[in-house]
């Protein structure tokens, strides 16, 4: 008997031991994420990701995450399109490995301006007069985000200079838009999910457009890593993707979840949250021919300062997605 208590307690401990070495070596993952309505599912990776072990944090805009990618303190960022060019563009490492969702950019103009939606005729007119009295237009977004890009791209195609014909009001936080507008300081914003339909279900602020014809359409975030990263914690970065495509594949199918996620971090109402995520999209592909459409017209906008179309093209990682969803690159975006 007491062989076999010997036995049994050596097999235990025998357990316990593979067990934590087995969780010593479980890949760690630092992750990044911004604090908007098509972000937010991310905080949901660390409860899904298998074989890695994700540690996520919270941002105040796509910029704080970047910053936080390139300077090391994390390793997979959940970024934009643009963020994406504008490292590029500073020479920064950065590379694609996932999309994430779309969508979430919504231009919205104060009642004072009494602008029709989808009016861009009588919006073209405002401006030119409000530039001819000397007091052009106050447009606000939150600098260097998809929804600054986006309003940028959707004026200047329809010949609104948004560097010359108004003035940009930069407000770091989108969760400031409400205020800005509500106070009277901005004339016209271009906001993120869930804080646009924040402001709209307020009365803050009235519909104008959604920012989508122009080179980046609605293609929003981004998945990024550093080569490093790659180089080092390879399963570490799969583990993250295939979380990505699974919670994008639940997210279709079902929203609850993610009505509940933005709810819980951000104490909007359950209405807003439903509101916004009627202008998202999940999608993990990364649209290559589009990021390059984007990066040009990011130069044509005087953006960034290069073309770095070679090196985005270059900095696409399609293989943690083929693996990930059992699909070559060619039905991943490339």
């Amino acid at each position: 008997m007491r062989t076999s208590l010997r036995l049994g307690l050596m097999a235990m401990a025998a357990m316990l031991g593979g067990s934590d070495l087995a969780s010593a070596q479980a890949p760690k993952i630092k992750l990044g994420y911004a604090k908007c309505a098509h972000c937010l599912p991310m905080s949901l990776i660390p409860g899904m990701a298998k074989g890695v072990e994700v540690e996520a944090t919270g941002f105040n805009s796509g910029n704080d995450v970047l910053t936080a990618l390139v300077s090391k303190s994390i390793d997979v960022a959940q970024v934009t399109y643009l963020h994406y060019i504008t490292a590029l563009d500073k020479g920064f490492d950065v590379v694609a490995v996932s999309g994430q969702i779309n969508g979430g950019s919504e231009c919205l103009s104060s009642a004072k301006l009494n602008l029709p939606a989808e009016d861009w005729a009588t919006f073209k007119t405002t401006v030119a007069k409000a530039k001819s009295d000397g007091q052009p237009l106050k447009v606000a977004a939150s600098r260097g985000n998809a929804q600054d890009i986006h309003m940028r791209g959707a004026f200047l195609k329809q010949g609104v200079d948004p560097n010359k014909d108004i003035q940009f009001i930069n407000i770091p936080n989108p969760s400031d838009h409400l205020a800005a507008l509500q106070r009277g300081e901005v004339d016209m914003i271009c906001s993120v999910e869930p804080f646009a339909s924040q402001i709209r279900l307020a009365g803050a602020g009235k519909h104008f457009v959604l920012p989508y014809e122009q080179a980046a359409g609605n293609l929003t975030n981004l998945i990024v890593t550093r080569s490093d990263v790659i180089a080092g914690q390879r399963a570490g970065v799969q583990g993250v993707v295939s979380a990505v495509v699974e919670l994008d594949n639940k997210l279709i199918a079902d929203k609850a979840p993610w009505v509940e996620v933005i709810n819980k971090l951000t104490g909007l109402d359950k209405n807003v949250a439903t509101e916004a995520l009627k202008n998202a999209s999940p999608d993990p592909a990364i649209h290559r021919s589009q990021t390059l459409a984007i990066a040009a017209m990011m130069r044509d906008l005087k953006y960034i300062s290069k073309d770095v179309s070679a090196e985005a093209a270059k900095n696409m990682d399609y293989s943690f997605l083929e693996q990930a969803t059992g699909k070559a690159k060619n039905d991943l975006g490339y």
